[in-house]
């Protein structure tokens, strides 16, 4: 696993175990740190989407080696 990939899957983790929380336990990890006001949860949020996008082609490369 490539130093990228690392950093794509913990971004990814990290988005769920906040997306957890606030299905569980309505509250956002996220904007409780940062302002919900602020730029940074949009950014953040931004981050977690593009890094989901590389962890799906990774999945799709590990497939395709599999064969």
């Amino acid at each position: 696993m490539t130093i990228l990939q690392k950093i794509c899957l913990s971004i990814t983790i990290i988005g769920g175990i906040t997306w957890g929380l606030i299905g569980l336990l309505d509250f956002n990890l996220v904007e409780a740190i940062f302002s919900a006001e602020s730029v940074i949860p949009r950014i953040i949020y931004s981050l977690v989407g593009l890094t989901s996008l590389v962890n799906i082609g990774i999945l799709l490369m590990d497939l395709d080696r599999a064969d």
